[in-house]
């Protein structure tokens, strides 16, 4: 129920900033709107305000909405309100009002990506855990324990790191945007530097397989056993929540990640490898043989133990000052801006997979999960739906803004409309390119929820 209700927020208050932003800027420039609508179908309610020619509605299905405004091309209009019809305003008005939608997408993630600087939200602590063997983190020296304290692109200007997910967001920029990544990191016996040569990745997803790569998937937990699951591996094998482990075979355990990864890696030609785990058990230490359970995650076959693996992290909460604060919500909302316009130019040039688009079900999926976990991850969630939203309106698409904008290119160049002809041919393309995108990203939803 939760997550049902997220999407419709979600939904209904992007729409409703979107089109806000279409009605006010055609106010703004002595338009007539006639209808203010978020969502299509069946009419739940209706207002008009006194003196106000606009009527608001609310209707069944959140998945759109629109401004009707005055313009002869749809319907007669009075000699007398001529001059409030959309057609008859100067190029500069209409492109200002069709480009208004997703500007007010992009000013909501601000806005929101600044309340959530200005309240504060609780991050795991940027200490590292075990790199992957064979990753980029451990050949450039990375073992595990390190506290990032400073980083970004190799040759710029480093900033703070304050969490966990700072560092997450920049690894992210660095894999698919081929740019190396520096670190400064203290640990408990010594502080330097590590180059992260990203620039040797060739990011297509910004998947869970990405960061094995670069082999930062995780913070720092301490290696202890969590909830067991009744009838699993774990239990089967005598393990209980609150064991410490040591050991596997030969291998001394760190961390709660590299415990995981030789969990997962209990596994030979399909069938599961017993070990001998060490672990320590209200202050005693104890040996037990574990056999996980394997299971088959794509092509690949990998150990599962049925619990919880590793103590939470170190938490921190980061918050900003007012100017701060929107300062940085502005650079978010611009950096989040030019790397999804990177990665729908490389899904376009095959240098990017396009099981990068994602559609109402894992949408409706993330708001659930964003919701549950509090206000703040809610809001950023909000925040980046926002962004989405508001760049794909601004791609060249002769349905979307950003096609209606191309319109009025053309005729700033020329001196002369889009001929109907070719609007009508280029709206009919537009329709098929969208209807395929959204058939793709239909496809990675069910893919990804029953995959």
């Amino acid at each position: 129920m939760l997550t049902v209700l997220a999407f419709v927020v979600a939904l209904g208050l992007l729409i409703a900033v979107h089109e806000y932003g279409h009605y006010r800027m055609a106010v703004a420039c002595g338009v007539k709107v006639l209808r203010f609508s978020v969502g299509f179908g069946r009419v739940l309610a209706r207002w008009q305000p006194k003196n106000s020619p606009t009527e608001f509605v609310i209707c069944a299905f959140p998945v759109g909405g629109y401004v009707k405004m005055l313009d002869e091309r749809e319907a007669p209009v009075a000699s007398q309100e001529r001059h409030l019809a959309f057609n008859t305003q100067p190029l500069g008005a209409r492109a200002a009002i069709v480009a208004a939608g997703p500007v007010a997408n992009l000013l909501l993630a601000i806005v929101l990506y600044a309340l959530v600087n200005w309240t504060g939200v609780t991050h795991p602590r940027a200490v590292l855990a075990s790199p992957q063997a064979g990753s980029i983190a451990q050949q450039a020296g990375l073992r595990g324990g390190e506290l990032v304290k400073r980083a970004g692109f190799d040759g710029a200007e480093l900033q703070a790191i304050k969490s966990f997910e700072d560092l997450r967001w920049l690894l992210t920029r660095g894999a698919l945007d081929g740019q190396d990544v520096r670190l400064v990191f203290t640990s408990a016996d010594a502080s330097g530097d590590a180059l992260l040569r990203l620039s040797r990745l060739e990011a297509k997803d910004a998947d869970a397989e990405l960061f094995r790569k670069i082999g930062i998937t995780a913070p720092f937990t301490r290696p202890v056993m969590g909830p067991v699951m009744a009838g699993g591996a774990a239990e089967k094998a005598g393990l209980r929540e609150g064991d410490v482990v040591l050991g596997i075979g030969p291998v001394a355990v760190v961390d709660g990640q590299q415990l995981r990864e030789l969990v997962r890696a209990s596994v030979q030609n399909g069938s599961a490898v017993t070990h001998p785990w060490r672990i320590v058990r209200s202050g005693a230490d104890i040996e037990l043989l574990v056999t996980p359970a394997t299971r088959q995650e794509g092509s690949v076959w990998v150990g599962k133990i049925d619990a919880y693996v590793g103590a939470p992290p170190e938490f921190v909460t980061v918050r900003y000052g007012l100017l701060d604060g929107l300062w940085l919500g502005v650079v978010r909302t611009w950096e989040m801006s030019a790397l999804t316009l990177r990665m729908m130019g490389k899904m376009v040039v095959g240098e990017a997979s396009l099981k990068n688009l994602s559609g109402p079900l894992t949408i409706a999926d993330y708001a659930g999960r964003s919701a549950n976990l509090g206000l703040s991850q809610y809001l950023v969630f909000l925040a980046l739906i926002s962004v989405s939203l508001g760049v794909l309106n601004l791609l060249p698409l002769p349905v979307l803004d950003g096609g209606h904008l191309m319109y009025y290119l053309w005729e700033g160049l020329t001196g002369k409309s889009v001929p109907e002809a070719w609007m009508d041919r280029l709206q009919r393309g537009g329709i098929a390119v969208l209807l395929a995108m959204m058939s793709i990203a239909l496809f990675n939803d069910l893919h990804r929820l029953l995959g």
